[in-house]
């Protein structure tokens, strides 16, 4: 492998005089804007109107019965594995290519936390290591309690398999789709939960819509959905057909278990509703800037991920592995910071949550997951958002030729 260059080095080579490309960003206008000076000029800043308005919105377009929208998306993840009843004694699965906020939702309950290694051609949980790591859970009696397929960059797990086997193994299914909004699988829009319990969602300023921070978790099951509404509010309802006792007049209300207090307020929830009326647009641009990709960057030392045919991408990430031969000649770290002198803004997504200090601690180790880290050393994300122009992607190409070509 060639030496790597240093930052000193490569900013001589490739000074960052162009215009900064950000991986991702927000796409606003004069609706969304808008929208939330409406609320400011109205009486509700936190639980108005605008909440319901947003979480009927995106529920309606997944196709779910409840939307339950909360603060961030990593807290949706956490309260709807407790209202599944995950608790101390019990374990979560995931995979090892996600947020560690994925992984951190089992923790925050009490639970013990372990990884699916993931399918190399697609970074999704792979359903084979699924089943085998399932049967040799049951010949020990460590099966999980809750598994959590992510979504990542966009794409849908094979969710009526894994649905098949949570049926066989009596797991529960909590969908991280906070890659995936606008993206279907067989024929059915992600988060409508037709193979699983509920599905989770994230509205950072980077993903296909945003409300500034915020997600929602979207499901079918009517009391699931109630209690994760509960616990976003403290645990607290006003509820009296859910009360312990009697009741001692209007102003009485009860905490039932320990929530915290994970509300999104109107401010978000106007704009999340106005990015809303946007999506399909967003969703489409994105497709075609994937598929521009997919054109400009043939011929080079370099693959995207594989796309499941049975499935429509929500385009969140543009990834690409570096192929053996560029790595021959180049570190992964030198091509990423040849990009970002040129003024591409790459990332990577994800360091594997079992290489994180605080995961080794618990006894994960490099080598456990192969797959995953081997997707690791190779993954560069490159820019993606609804705004971009098409020159954006010729742009990319030609930094990446030079990159690879130092």
């Amino acid at each position: 492998m060639a030496a790597e260059p240093s930052p000193q080095s490569l900013s001589l080579i490739l000074p960052m005089t162009a215009p900064h490309l950000p991986y991702g960003r927000q796409s606003l206008d004069d609706e969304d804007v808008a929208a939330v000076v409406e609320v400011l000029r109205s009486d509700f800043l936190t639980q108005g109107p605008a909440v319901p308005r947003f979480e009927a919105a995106l529920s309606q377009w997944c196709g779910a019965r409840h939307g339950i929208a909360m603060a961030n998306g990593t807290v949706t993840l956490h309260l709807a594995a407790k209202a599944m009843g995950l608790g101390h004694g019990d374990r979560l699965w995931t995979s090892p290519i996600t947020f560690v906020a994925s992984a951190n939702a089992g923790r925050y309950c009490g639970a013990q936390v372990d990884f699916v290694d993931i399918d190399p051609q697609t970074a999704l949980m792979c359903p084979q290591r699924l089943e085998e790591k399932l049967l040799a859970a049951e010949q020990s009696g460590t099966l999980p309690k809750v598994v959590v397929p992510v979504h990542f960059a966009g794409q849908s797990c094979d969710m009526p398999r894994i649905h098949a086997l949570g049926q066989r193994f009596g797991f529960r299914i909590l969908e991280d789709a906070a890659h995936a909004l606008g993206g279907e699988f067989q024929g059915e829009r992600i988060g409508n939960c037709r193979w699983s319990d509920a599905a989770s969602h994230s509205f950072h300023p980077v993903k296909i819509i945003t409300s500034g921070e915020g997600g929602m978790i979207t499901t079918n099951d009517d009391e699931l959905a109630w209690r994760v509404a509960t616990l976003r509010t403290h645990g607290i309802t006003r509820d009296e057909k859910r009360m312990q006792g009697d009741t001692e007049g209007p102003w009485y209300y009860q905490q039932l278990e320990l929530g915290v207090n994970a509300r999104m307020c109107d401010l978000q929830a106007a704009l999340g509703a106005s990015q809303m009326r946007k999506l399909e647009r967003f969703a489409q641009r994105r497709r075609e800037l994937a598929n521009l990709y997919d054109e400009a960057l043939r011929g080079l030392p370099l693959e995207p991920l594989k796309r499941d045919a049975r499935g429509i991408s929500g385009w969140h990430l543009y990834m690409i592995l570096l192929q053996p031969q560029a790595l021959e000649r180049h570190s992964r770290r030198a091509v990423f910071e040849s990009l970002r002198a040129q003024g591409i803004g790459v990332n990577v997504h994800y360091i594997p949550v079992h290489l994180q200090p605080d995961y080794q601690r618990l006894g994960f180790a490099a080598g456990m997951f192969p797959a995953a880290e081997d997707y690791y050393r190779r993954c560069i994300t490159l820019p993606l958002f609804a705004d971009m122009r098409d020159e954006d992607v010729l742009r990319v190409r030609a930094a990446l030729e030079q990159a690879l070509t130092l």
